[in-house]
């Protein structure tokens, strides 16, 4: 494969001042191109998008399966095809349910506590909210993101198909801690049971680690506005860098216990059946990750200076290096990150291209700042095999054909 080598900052910003650049006989100091002012329409409650950005989510009822009836999804995606930045916005939040958004009160709704601990305590939600607050930038996302390409490459996916079930907000909730300790603390307790108020009763184990009690957030904001439904209102945990389905939604009680409670979503359902057909249970922690996002799965470039961007997160901490290759892997070259690169979050990458108009394939790794570095797909195979369903977070790799056509590829 063959493909030009990354274009220097200087020429990229003078090619692309002039890349497209179109002329009128009008000059420079007239407004002869410059569309008329408008009337505008009157103040509204909230701000709409503009009728020309369209933006939303794809419904999901199985990897591979597609379109399907948003009636019988079990998630709907990040369209981070159309997005820039780092942060979802929060109505494009992916969405994941076992038995649908329950719409609950939050003047009726209430959190127990209990299990192993001095005392037990129902809180209300304003009891909650008169606590104090912290909020944290992170990234949430389910356990089944990648999921697509574990054993095949189908080649009409776009990355909101592939890598949308993860989104980056801030959130903002009561710290774990704090509830620990108004129960007296949990001295001979090393697990607890979150369980939601959903149909379906999802309910986790979750080791009483440090990192745990120190990061874990009772939440009820995203974003600077409350909950959606869909994403835990009133009340949700949020664990950063941890498996979303640990956050529980609609959270109603934490039991407090010194052994995992050992319900059906870590027996049945959230395991990973390995290589040699045993199941892995408890890997809790979402790996370094990476994809590059424009061009992506089905989008079309044409030859001369071509803008790479991307995201890369880590449940390890911050993400300190992305690297890029245009030549299928073959050799890589340092991406920019965009500031701030927080723990735990998404941060954007960019780096500067000439397309020759060779075939080729183009593919990040991350790295974080534990050194953990992104696997490329055979390394991860080899590790985990194709019996597994969760946690893929081998390097993406799209092809780019002489016609200009990006795909989904596996390598």
């Amino acid at each position: 494969m063959s493909s030009a080598p990354p274009l220097g900052r200087r020429r990229l910003l003078a090619a692309s001042a002039t890349a497209g650049l179109t002329t009128s006989p009008a000059g420079a100091d007239t407004l002869a191109n410059v569309p008329a002012r408008e009337p505008g329409a009157p103040l509204s409650a909230r701000s709409e998008r503009s009728r020309f950005v369209e933006l939303g989510r794809v419904p999901e009822a199985a990897p591979g399966i597609r379109p399907v009836d948003p009636v019988d999804a079990i998630n709907s995606k990040t369209p981070f095809d159309r997005l820039v930045g780092s942060i979802t916005p929060t109505d494009l939040h992916y969405e994941r349910s076992h038995a649908g958004v329950p719409d609950l009160d939050p003047a009726k709704h209430r959190l127990l506590v209990h299990g192993l601990a001095a005392r037990s305590l129902v809180l209300t939600m304003d009891d909650i909210r008169a606590m104090p607050s912290v909020s944290r930038v992170a990234f949430l996302e389910c356990t089944g993101n990648g999921w697509e390409n574990w054993k095949a490459a189908d080649p009409t996916l776009t990355v909101q198909n592939t890598h949308g079930l993860v989104s980056t907000h801030e959130w903002t909730g009561v710290p774990l801690r704090f509830v620990i300790d108004l129960v007296g603390g949990v001295p001979s307790a090393t697990w607890m049971l979150a369980e939601g108020a959903d149909g379906a009763a999802v309910a986790r184990s979750i080791p009483l680690t440090e990192e745990i009690m120190a990061e874990g957030i009772l939440a009820y904001a995203q974003n600077g506005e409350p909950l959606r439904p869909a994403h835990g209102f009133p009340l949700r945990l949020f664990l950063p860098g941890l498996e979303g389905n640990l956050s529980i939604k609609w959270l109603r009680r934490l039991k407090f216990g010194d052994q995992p409670f050992m319900t059906r979503w870590e027996t049945a359902r959230y395991t990973q059946l390995q290589a040699d057909g045993r199941a892995r249970q408890f890997q809790l922690r979402q790996e370094v990750n990476s994809v590059i996002t424009a061009p992506s799965g089905m989008m079309r470039v044409r030859p001369g200076p071509v803008r790479i961007s991307g995201l890369a997160w880590s449940g390890h901490g911050r993400i300190v290096q992305v690297e890029v290759s245009t030549d299928g892997g073959a050799s890589w070259q340092a991406a920019r990150l965009t500031a701030p690169a927080l723990p735990k979050a998404q941060v954007r990458f960019e780096m500067d291209w000439v397309w020759a108009g060779a075939p080729t394939g183009i593919v990040s790794r991350a790295t974080d700042e534990m050194r953990n570095v992104q696997p490329d797909r055979a390394a991860f195979i080899a590790r985990t095999g194709t019996n597994a369903l969760f946690h893929y977070s081998a390097q993406q790799t799209w092809r780019i054909s002489a016609e200009g056509d990006v795909r989904n590829a596996l390598s």
